[in-house]
């Protein structure tokens, strides 16, 4: 089908980015009576499918009949979906108090559409960026309570923390007294906002900030797959490269998860969708309703760990040479992410941004964050108006940069140091698609290969365990 533009698409909010799958097929309906083939997902959570140029009063009825929220034309948008790293729970690391259900109660605490974007994010987890809202409220260690960051478009680029932490089901109200503020007066600090409530007699439930926020050094996690959970159950991440989900094949998901007890479809900020609590005794229904479909599930993580414009050819294109000229570097990009910005209104949040120059002709300038962590804001230029053959040669440079600076004490912290890092020796080598790990003291009892055998007299042939890559994608872990 015809790609559309930003402005023909509907978006249909998907609050906190999960939904049922009764829902979701109701979506898919709605998409599919309107001649689509597929939905797209949008970096807010959101789904979005063209309109085809549907009678508006038609669309509100259809809606409500659905009890869905929605907008038409997403590239002027005035209403805004509500983010949240519900996804994330039982898939990566996160903050030991934040469940799925402490998301649910806040989100159901919502009971108007936001004109703000809103962000409640887990700051352990690296899926789900923190600061892509205009209220960020991120999880502190404080059970229930929850830091605030402001983010004033109108003041530029300027993140200010709230003076106090405040209560987790408080969130929905200072967000709707926070956004009247917004709508109608001057950019204030963070500070002024507060006493503003506070000579309103607004009640927050709130308590003094312990300590700054810390951000911990989290990888960006590979999110395709069947992988394992807790409790003898697996999650499921599909993604695909141009963003058109099949409806019939998501229509088929939907049904699989009603059969097998599935109550919730999550759909995170990379424009791909993720299913918990896959019962180890229905994992083969999955892969066959995969097989069928000829689903792709197993992507390099090359492919994963980029940030693209909904409906934007020129991105895609630029992306896929990008990624084949890497691939055939055998570069590795673990823990970088990168965001192809064709528009000036985007905002990033990937360690490195290849950004179209006002030059005409296709140029364009590669900038990378400060200590290249996605959640902070500050970009530096590294290249400007470069041609886009020279761009896979800046990257290799620029993510050989990313790793000398992981663990530059090991480097220039004195004689001893430098001793061991040059005696080190290599007794595990770790794929760099999906992160497991060979140790020769183990070997690889999954594919019959005993302890002690090293990596160097692995066959040719062997291939990960987990995502089935090639000997070549292995890269030695020194041991010390």
């Amino acid at each position: 089908m015809e790609m559309k533009k930003k402005s023909d698409l509907i978006r249909a909010f998907v609050k906190g980015g999960f939904i049922s799958p009764a829902d979701l097929l109701k979506i898919m309906e709605l998409s599919r009576n309107l001649g689509n083939k597929y939905v797209l997902f949008g970096s807010r959570q959101d789904i979005m499918f063209p309109s085809n140029n549907a009678d508006e009063q038609s669309l509100a009825k259809a809606f409500q009949a659905l009890n869905i929220d929605y907008e038409l034309g997403s590239d002027q948008s005035v209403y805004q979906n509500i983010v949240s790293s519900y996804a994330v729970v039982n898939v990566v690391e996160t903050t030991n108090w934040v469940k799925e259900d402490t998301y649910n109660v806040i989100i159901d605490g919502f009971d108007y559409m936001p004109r703000l974007k809103i962000n409640i994010v887990d700051p352990v987890q690296g899926l789900v960026p923190l600061f892509t809202g205009e209220l960020n409220f991120i999880a502190s260690k404080e059970e229930n309570y929850w830091y605030l960051y402001i983010r004033d478009p109108r003041k530029g680029q300027v993140i200010e923390c709230w003076p106090r932490l405040i209560y987790g089901h408080d969130i929905p109200k200072i967000a709707k007294e926070l956004e009247k503020i917004f709508l109608e007066l001057l950019p204030f600090t963070a500070e002024e906002l507060h006493m503003i409530l506070k000579n309103n007699y607004v009640r927050i439930n709130y308590k003094s900030i312990p300590e700054k926020l810390k951000f911990p050094e989290t990888t960006f996690p590979y999110y395709e797959g069947l992988n394992a959970m807790l409790n003898n159950q697996y999650w499921l991440g599909l993604y695909w490269r141009n963003n058109q989900y099949d409806i019939d094949f998501m229509t088929a998901a939907c049904r699989l998860c009603q059969e097998t007890n599935i109550s919730k479809i999550n759909i995170i900020p990379w424009k791909a969708f993720v299913i918990k609590g896959i019962k180890a005794s229905d994992r083969i229904r999955w892969e066959k309703l995969m097989g069928k479909f000829g689903i792709n599930e197993r992507h390099s993580s090359l492919e994963l760990n980029w940030h693209l414009p909904v409906i934007d050819r020129e991105a895609l294109e630029l992306k896929k040479f990008l990624v084949r000229e890497l691939d055939q570097q055998d570069i590795s990009t673990h823990g970088l992410t990168f965001t192809i910005k064709t528009n000036r209104d985007m905002f990033l949040f990937t360690a490195i941004v290849i950004e179209k120059s006002s030059t005409p002709g296709e140029h364009y300038n590669i900038l990378y964050a400060k200590n290249f962590n996605p959640n902070n804001i500050i970009h530096h230029t590294y290249a400007r108006n470069v041609k886009k053959e020279m761009i896979p040669s800046l990257l290799i440079e620029l993510s050989k940069l990313y790793f000398r600076q992981l663990n530059p004490e090991k480097e220039h912290s004195g004689d001893a140091k430098q001793e061991v890092h040059v005696n080190g020796f290599v007794t595990s080598y770790q794929c760099s698609n999906c992160l497991t790990i060979y140790d020769k003291k183990y070997g690889d009892p999954t594919s019959n290969i005993p302890a002690g055998v090293p990596f160097e007299d692995l066959p040719d042939t062997y291939k990960c365990h987990v995502c089935e890559s090639a000997k070549k994608y292995f890269l030695p872990v020194k041991d010390y």
